[in-house]
């Protein structure tokens, strides 16, 4: 009887420790495989076009924390938006699996779904230093007709431009497939950044909009 006890004994024993095995041997697989949740999102830039001289910053960043409580459920995360009150625009930078993910985020966090979901890649960004003259310019450059390093190329030139104008340049965004690039910006006036890009490289912005910035 004691016999078939111990028997019993070692056998529960080594199931539990043949069990453990399994399942760190299943842990350390996916490590190995470098299976991270993060590799599986994209940067997208949104653009929300309301209705021109009715968005208040304020009222962004209350619909911008609905977001933030809703994300989660769409493996969404909200990075930054700007906000044009005057020509009613509002863009948002965010990670998602793809750009439903955004589109239904906005859509049950406040209903006010972006006009447009773009991928994009992003460049160095410099730290910020007067938050009161930020400018978003926009370049619609034509489909295909994009590549980042084109436009790390132009960035290069801008840099080495900018203090001229007295513009700082604090980030781009490339969405190569449609040919937008996004530049933003500090500048004393939406001119100063327009001569920038003109005596940098001739590409000049089709559209400059004055923005607040949120996160």
């Amino acid at each position: 009887m004691k016999n078939s006890i111990i028997i019993a004994i070692f056998f529960i024993l080594f199931m539990m420790i043949l069990s453990t095995g399994c399942n760190n041997q299943g842990k350390v697989s996916q490590v190995e495989a470098g299976m991270n949740p993060s590799e599986s999102k994209h940067l997208f830039l949104d653009v929300h076009n309301l209705e021109p001289g009715k968005v208040k910053f304020e009222d962004v960043a209350g619909a911008h924390q609905k977001d933030l409580a809703t994300e989660g459920k769409y493996d969404v995360n909200f990075i930054k938006y700007w906000v044009d009150e005057t020509m009613g625009k509002v863009y948002c930078l965010v990670e998602a699996p793809d750009s439903a993910s955004v589109y239904l985020t906005h859509k049950e966090a406040h209903g006010l779904v972006p006009n447009l979901v773009s991928p994009v890649s992003d460049g160095p960004e410099v730290k910020i230093g007067d938050a009161n003259s930020l400018y978003f310019d926009v370049h619609h450059l034509g489909a295909g007709k994009v590549t980042a390093k084109a436009v790390a190329d132009a960035h290069a030139k801008d840099l080495a431009t900018q203090g001229k104008f007295n513009v700082k340049f604090i980030n781009y965004w490339v969405d190569e497939k449609d040919g937008v690039v996004v530049c933003l910006s500090e500048a004393q006036d939406p001119q100063a950044i327009v001569k920038t890009h003109k005596e940098a490289h001739g590409l000049v912005p089709d559209e400059v909009h004055k923005v607040k910035q949120g996160e």
